[in-house]
């Protein structure tokens, strides 16, 4: 090869290097760096002048530096196409002393120096993250089956023993009730509230079981189910003197079924826990929002404390007596599982004495 022809080849490989998608790095057996290209010096902050004449380690976080000389030596004693590292999660080491997450290929270069290796260096921070997350994902849809199938099974076999209970109950007041004193017809009516009572915490912790189990997305017109909800709460609505306003919806591919109790829920509340002496207000809207639709309920009742904004969307949690406002502390946990099976979020913001609004993505 003449002069001019090495110059071109070397003019052609440097140029294949500069345009290459990834970071490439060339260096010799020594460990000293020949060349970089611009993606290089976008991956790890440096200067190509900064890399250039400087030892490799300048890209190795400091727990691996004392084992690549070694490395390098095993490859150029058998230099041949290959990655680095096979099995074991490589790191490097950016400008900044933050470290990223590599794939590296290493690639014998025959040149007038000598042999050296040009690095392929790709940056899989992202992809390893996706993956922990999506292993992550996999690994909690699989707890939450068990727990739904524990909580069906939990809920379901409890009701037989709280029968039987309730029967007895029922068969000693009917047959003893002519030999019992005050006291003991108190404590009668005492387990039977409390038989009652668990009863209906157990059908609600069933019923929460049961959400979005063997259900499909449907295309729902929010506003339709807006309109039903509002007709099945009109006995409270005209109780209280309720004004709801609501702005147009759109329609949703979504689980019919669970919407509707999502909105019951939340109007329900909004309607419930209300100032004494003060007409409720109540607004639903809607609006696109990343891709999504994002509701707000707004009302102007009795309002939560910042203390209890996370509290509240945890089953059988109440913030008040059940004399006061009734009801069995688990409508937001439902409204909590059917937005994130949605895919979406749940949150609030409020004024204790002045109001909530309730905010959630589908």
């Amino acid at each position: 090869m003449n002069k001019d022809q090495f110059k071109y080849s070397e003019l052609t490989f440097q140029l294949i290097v500069e345009s290459a998608p990834n970071a490439m790095v060339l260096v010799n057996n020594t460990g000293f760096i020949s060349l970089v290209n611009k993606e290089t010096e976008k991956l790890f902050g440096y200067n190509r002048n900064e890399l250039i004449g400087s030892k490799l380690e300048i890209l190795i976080p400091d727990r691996f530096k004392e084992e690549h000389p070694a490395q390098r030596g095993s490859f150029f004693k058998s230099p041949q196409t290959r990655s680095m590292g096979a099995g074991r999660d490589l790191f490097a080491l950016k400008k900044d002393g933050t470290e990223v997450q590599v794939e590296i290929g290493l690639n014998p270069i025959d040149t007038p120096d000598g042999l050296m290796v040009l690095a392929s260096i790709i940056d899989i921070t992202e992809r390893k993250l996706q993956e922990l997350t999506q292993k992550r994902q996999v690994e909690l849809e699989a707890k939450n089956k068990e727990l739904e199938q524990f909580a069906y099974i939990a809920s379901h076999d409890l009701q037989e023993p709280l029968r039987t209970v309730s029967n007895y109950l029922q068969i000693f007041e009917e047959d003893y009730s002519h030999v019992l004193d005050a006291e003991a017809k108190n404590y009668l009516i005492s387990m039977n509230n409390a038989t009652r009572r668990m009863s209906i915490l157990v059908k609600a912790l069933l019923e929460f079981s049961r959400l979005g189990r063997g259900k499909e997305l449907t295309s729902v017109d929010i506003n339709q189910i807006i309109r039903e909800v509002l007709s099945d709460l009109e006995n409270l609505i005209q109780s209280s003197g309720a004004i709801i306003t609501v702005s147009e919806m759109p329609i949703l591919n979504a689980y019919e079924t669970e919407v509707r109790q999502l909105f019951q829920n939340l109007l329900s509340n909004a309607i419930k826990f209300r100032k004494p002496n003060v007409i409720p207000a109540i607004h639903i809207s809607s609006q696109p929002f990343n891709e999504r639709w994002k509701f707000s309920i707004n009302d102007n009742g009795i309002g939560i404390e910042p203390i209890h904004f996370e509290r509240i969307f945890y089953i059988f949690q109440r913030l008040h007596a059940s004399e006061e406002y009734e009801g069995n502390g688990i409508g937001l946990a439902n409204c909590k599982k059917i937005v994130e099976l949605h895919k979406g979020e749940i949150k609030l913001d409020s004024v204790f004495g002045k109001g909530t609004t309730f905010y959630f993505t589908l």
